[in-house]
């Protein structure tokens, strides 16, 4: 169907093994529709369940390929030679699941005993996507065209749901942006990557432990910045990417180079409170900037140059903040979009480059949400107003510390950038002199997300121009810092909100901490909403957590993703008054009132 209306899914079909033996006597002829508890064997990938009265108290076993999972062409489904029954049930070959089987012969005896009934088994098909989400929403590519795939049949409900009341009202009980259509980039909807992805994913539907920062291994340096030569020769830790982006952890180079440093960071001891993160490496990184200056690539950034005749009315309406009007040009206004209840549905900065045009520079992993918000706004109402996706033709590098202005001083008259020239949340255009006599125009803001003073260096997306600047910043002694230390370390130092974690549309402005000192006269997109959160109490508020007491079982662990917070003395995840269960690591919503963690925080 997607095909036929010119809308990529991304979404590839895997085989699910089911087989059925019995029936067992004791459940023949029950009323119930399921007798005994579910049995999971996650150490064979599979499940024992009885049916209950609706296969004739049958014992069905599940089985989850994690090592050569069989992705299903759509286009063999229904095919007579493959399926039999119903198109979404293919025959089933036992060899495909020997081995599992007889393991489980030896877990479940009574499955051999009870014999195998070849007639109603057969390869169910479970939709397995790029990212292990679901697929609600609007199409980006043809609007009026509406998906809604929920992975697993449970989730079902939920997600029809969601779907049902963004289509009727525009807007969902909870934020579902983790499930939104939109977030993939048309890259991520090409046939190859949906389908090794998927192949990825499907190897881990079953597994016990998958670590939350595995990285994928397939379809990687998609999308890589004139950088990445040296930062490979600097031992990057590629083991991150986002919207395609490869993003460098840290940089093996700095674990002799920054010694004195690292002598001053923890060790984490466990290899599972490590994996996949240099910790050691980063924070040193961390500490660096703090006395000196860092360079980090940020060429993931996702970044749109708006401008006609109702540009300013477009970003204006969707905007809390002030972006128009008598906004100086070359001015940076750091920004949300909210949604029409008043949570934070967008965490951008938007610069004025002249009358009628603006620059939005959003995060990589936002992009196309962001890209299919302004859009549609502008569609809806017919404004005359041209988005130039500029991602690929500009990459950034963030240059920060208290050593930042005499690093850029070294490639620029220091005049040029003095705070009485170049004052913060400003941005211009500079001539960099780099080393071996060459020069690059680049546009340069004001602004830093890391918590020290600095700037973000926007310039074309040229592999010798990137590698002369990266060079030449090296030479006059900037440390290359990993995206662990801007995105994590520095930004919760500075107590920074990340859209989708920190940010998102089940909390408000206010509770999230992000409300401006002043409403702006104008009308926005949630303002009603958010003038009401900003009479009312609270019901949760946002602030930065502090672990004091690391030790977990005797042993010194360290959080890695996202974690439950648990009340010390009850042992439950604290709720809010809404409903949502606190589940962030590092930024905690903490409900107003309620004990916290220990660690001497006000309720």
């Amino acid at each position: 169907m997607g095909d036929m209306a010119g809308v990529p899914i991304p979404l590839m079909p895997v085989e699910h093994p089911l087989l059925f033996f019995g029936p067992l006597p004791e459940i023949q002829g029950t009323k119930e529709l399921l007798v005994y508890p579910l049995l999971r064997d996650q150490g064979n990938s599979a499940y024992v369940r009885d049916t209950g009265r609706l296969h004739g108290g049958m014992l069905e076993w599940g089985f989850y390929e994690d090592k050569e999972p069989r992705l299903v062409d759509p286009e063999d489904i229904g095919n007579p030679e493959k399926t039999m029954g119903s198109d979404s049930m293919r025959y089933l070959e036992l060899e495909e699941v020997a081995e599992p089987l007889e393991k489980a012969f030896e877990t479940t005896p009574i499955l051999a005993e009870l014999g195998w009934d070849e007639k109603s088994s057969f390869n169910g098909l479970l939709s397995v996507t790029p990212d292990a989400g679901s697929l609600i929403g609007e199409s980006p590519e043809v609007r009026g065209f509406w998906l809604c795939e929920a992975v697993w049949v449970k989730d079902g409900p939920g997600c029809a749901r969601l779907c049902a009341e963004s289509m009727i009202n525009g807007k969902t009980q909870v934020d579902m942006r983790a499930f939104d259509i939109a977030r993939f980039y048309p890259a991520q909807k090409e046939r190859d990557f949906v389908k090794t992805r998927a192949f990825e994913n499907a190897q881990t539907i079953y597994t016990p432990a998958v670590h939350p920062r595995e990285p994928y291994i397939s379809h990687r340096e998609l999308f890589v910045s004139p950088f990445y030569e040296r930062e490979k020769e600097l031992g990057g830790y590629f083991d991150n990417e986002v919207a395609g982006w490869e993003r460098a952890l840290a940089y093996e180079s700095n674990r002799e180079k920054l010694d004195n440093y690292l002598q001053e960071v923890p060790v984490r001891e466990n290899e599972w409170d490590r994996r996949h993160v240099p910790y050691e490496i980063a924070n040193a990184e961390h500490l660096a900037m703090s006395e000196s200056v860092g360079m980090i690539n940020l060429s993931h950034f996702a970044i749109m140059d708006v401008e006609g005749p109702d540009a300013e009315r477009m970003l204006e309406y969707l905007s809390v903040a002030k972006v128009g009007g008598k906004t100086a040009e070359g001015r940076i206004v750091y920004t949300n979009f909210l949604d029409e209840d008043g949570g934070v549905h967008a965490d951008l900065t938007i610069s004025r480059l002249g009358a009628d045009r603006y620059r939005v520079v959003t995060g990589g992993a936002d992009g196309n949400l962001d890209w299919v918000t302004m859009r549609n706004y502008r569609d809806d109402n017919g404004l005359e107003v041209d988005i130039n996706i500029r991602t690929h033709d500009i990459v950034t590098l963030g240059l920060w510390g208290p050593q930042a202005k005499n690093a850029l001083g070294n490639l620029v008259d220091p005049s040029e950038i003095s705070m009485e020239n170049f004052p913060f949340a400003t941005a211009k255009y500079l001539t960099l002199n780099l080393s071996g006599g060459k020069t690059i125009d680049v546009w340069v803001a004001r602004i830093s997300y890391v918590g020290e003073s600095g700037w973000e260096i926007y310039l074309n997306n040229d592999s010798e121009e990137g590698l002369a600047l990266y060079d030449s910043l090296l030479e006059v002694g900037v440390v290359p810092v990993g995206i662990e230390t801007y995105a994590n370390s520095r930004r919760l130092e500075k107590s920074f909100r990340l859209q989708g974690a920190d940010l998102e549309g089940n909390y408000n402005a206010c509770e999230s901490a992000i409300e401006r000192r002043l409403v702006k006269a104008d009308d926005f997109h949630g303002k009603e909403a958010h003038l009401a959160h900003r009479e009312e109490e609270p019901i949760t508020i946002l602030c930065t957590m502090t672990l004091d007491d690391l030790n977990v079982s005797g042993a010194t662990r360290y959080p890695v993703g996202i974690s439950p917070i648990i009340d010390p003395d009850t042992g439950e995840v604290p709720v809010d008054a809404k409903g949502p269960s606190i589940l962030q690591h590092q930024h905690v919503l903490l409900p107003i009132n309620q004990k916290t963690c220990g660690n001497g925080l006000p309720a």
